[in-house]
């Protein structure tokens, strides 16, 4: 028997409020499963805490409300329900088995089989339950081996778990991204391989949130190149034609993940291809315009800037963008030896300054309201902003028309 060391998310009085409330209806009727025992199991931080249940929801929504915890009907068709107890969600799932399938969706049959919805789940260290006093279930028998090997591995059929939700071959990546260790898995390769024609079915911003996730961990480098030669990447990315900026990226900013910078690392310096590729995936407008100005500036960023030229560019550009433009120079290997540290510290501690006069400054100057107004204003930030910020107030009014 393997049992999980108390944790503190389990021994919180939030979840055993819940426990107690669902095994009031039926000792040993609910269970943690997925990510919370997943990741105790790793030794990775914990987030969400889903609970399987083979009570049917009706059921445990009585037993929730008779215990004064309240409920959010959020996936009642799957199953599912969202409860709160003492500010903390729970996500609460009765136990499935799915009765067909369409490569996304899923109609679903309520079970009290704890193997049968083991069967329906993606890899099998994600099919593992944990009872409240800490004993893990394993119902697919190569759970706790894969989380000793850090190996990600489907349920079952590779292909059959892929034709399910084609989803999955993105999850495989991301998963291989965040919790494997070495090689990843042939078999499970093989089927992404093979099947990633079936990501057409999946929707533009599902696509994309697997792929910031995935970006987002310490090294995907290893598992985006298996992504490369599995075809997979051209599937979701056929902009991408080289990794090799996005390695020295990655490598870069180890300790500080950003998946943005190495996204664009990912992407060829074209503006026009990058905001096609923003609408296609339907980016925020915050993270198209990132992506696509840093792709379109050709501002030169580097230690080689002087402290007035670095200010100047900050003003003009913004943080976000000079930082981006710097961390892709370093990564091209602009200024090997120049203090990337220095200059990435000092752009981040930039504060903008504020120009002291204003609109209304000009008008009350004489100058007629509209475009005059702003003309004005553009001709005096400019004479500011090359005195390096120091014109005060009377010196600016004093160039106003």
């Amino acid at each position: 028997m393997t049992r999980l060391k108390p944790q503190p998310w389990m021994i919180a009085a939030p979840a055993r409020r819940v426990m107690a409330a669902l095994e009031s209806e039926r000792a040993g009727c609910a269970r943690f499963v997925g990510g919370c025992v997943r990741n105790a199991l790793l030794g990775e931080p914990v987030a969400d805490l889903d609970i399987a249940t083979q009570l049917p929801p009706a059921t445990v929504e009585r037993v929730m409300l008779d215990a004064g915890i309240a409920v959010h009907q959020t996936g009642i068709e799957h199953g599912t329900l969202t409860v709160v107890a003492d500010h903390h969600p729970f996500e609460i799932t009765t136990l499935r088995r799915d009765v067909e399938t369409d490569g996304r969706r899923a109609v679903v049959a309520f079970t009290e089989s704890w193997e049968e919805d083991a069967q329906r789940r993606d890899f099998r260290m994600n099919a593992l339950y944990c009872s409240i006093d800490g004993e893990v279930f394993d119902p697919t028998g190569g759970g706790l081996e894969d989380i000793r090997g850090r190996r990600i591995v489907f349920v079952g059929e590779p292909e059959t778990r892929l034709r399910e939700d084609y989803l999955r071959i993105l999850r495989f990546f991301r998963f291989n991204a965040w919790y494997g260790a070495g090689a990843v898995d042939p078999a499970g390769l093989a089927a992404c391989a093979k099947l990633k024609d079936g990501l057409a079915n999946i929707s533009a911003e599902r696509i994309w949130i697997e792929l910031k996730k995935l970006l987002s961990a310490p090294y995907p480098v290893n598992v985006l190149m298996d992504m490369q030669a599995s075809g997979v990447l051209a599937a979701v990315l056929p902009e991408v034609a080289d990794l090799k900026l996005a390695w020295r990226m990655c490598l870069l900013d180890k300790e500080a993940p950003d998946a943005m910078r190495r996204f664009l690392a990912m992407l060829p310096k074209d503006g026009d291809v990058v905001a096609s590729l923003a609408r296609r995936l339907k980016l925020s407008n915050d993270e198209k315009d990132r992506l696509v100005y840093a792709a379109r500036d050709e501002t030169a960023v580097s230690p080689k800037l002087t402290p007035q030229e670095l200010r100047v560019v900050l003003y003009r550009r913004g943080p976000v963008i000079a930082g981006d433009l710097a961390a892709l120079a370093q990564a091209a290997g602009v200024d090997e030896f120049g203090d990337w540290a220095k200059l990435m510290a000092d752009i981040a501690a930039w504060v903008r300054p504020v120009m002291p006069i204003d609109g209304q400054d000009v008008m009350a100057a004489g100058v007629a309201p509209g475009p005059d107004v702003g003309e004005a204003l553009r001709k005096v930030e400019t004479a500011w902003v090359e005195s390096d910020f120091t014109l005060e107030r009377e010196a600016l009014l004093a160039l106003l028309p």
